[in-house]
């Protein structure tokens, strides 16, 4: 079980590192690389809150339900 619990950990924080990028080139704060499709598109800052979300879920049910 401690397995599962460090990979769901290990998952969550990448999902969220990678959400907050998506929203940070897409609301234009984070311009890199310059030729990114994703920069200042807004869909882009709602499909990373999604992927960040998702992954802080993931932190949690880490965290709280494998035991």
């Amino acid at each position: 079980m401690q397995i599962l619990r460090i990979s769901l950990t290990v998952l969550g924080v990448l999902l969220a590192l990678i959400g907050l990028v998506w929203i940070g080139q897409g609301s234009g704060y984070f311009p890199y690389p310059a030729s990114s499709f994703m920069i200042n598109q807004s869909p882009w800052m709602l499909r990373g809150a999604l992927v960040a979300i998702v992954g802080l879920a993931l932190m949690f049910a880490a965290r709280r339900f494998v035991r």
